[in-house]
C-alpha cells in the first residue's frame, strides 16, 4: 500500500508525532512530524543506534553536544553516532517540520 510523507498529518499536535514506518533486524525509519516543539528542558537524547535524519519540511534547530546547533532547512540532513547526546531547540511554530529518521545499527557504513 502506498503512502505519503506529506498527508495524514493531524491539525493540532500537542505532542510530537512519530511514527514507525519500517522496522527490521537493524534498521528502523520514523517519519517524525514537530509543529513548535522542542525537547524540554534539559532533556538530551542518548541513543542506542546511530541515527541519520533529514528535514523534509519546514525547519529545525539541532544540538549535537561538543558541536554548535545548526539551524536545518528542507535537505539538510546530519548523522548522530550512537551514544552522542542531542537535543532538538526548536522547529517551525506556522507550519509543520517533518523529519525522516533512519536509525540503525553501529556496523553499517556511511558513504
Amino acid at each position: 500500500m502506498m503512502k505519503n510523507l506529506f498527508t495524514e498529518i493531524p491539525a493540532t499536535l500537542p505532542n510530537e508525532l512519530i511514527e514507525v514506518l519500517l522496522e527490521a533486524a537493524n534498521v528502523r525509519i520514523e517519519r517524525i512530524v514537530s509543529h513548535g516543539h522542542a525537547s524540554p528542558d534539559g532533556f538530551w537524547y542518548d541513543q542506542d543506534q546511530h541515527e541519520w535524519v533529514v528535514v523534509l519540511k519546514g525547519a529545525a534547530r539541532l544540538w549535537v553536544e561538543g558541536e554548535e546547533p545548526v539551524e536545518m532547512q528542507p535537505g539538510d540532513f546530519v548523522n548522530i553516532p550512537a551514544q552522542k547526546r542531542h537535543r532538538v531547540e526548536w522547529t517551525t511554530p506556522d507550519e509543520p517540520t517533518i523529519w525522516l529518521a533512519v536509525h540503525y545499527e553501529r556496523k553499517a557504513r556511511i558513504r
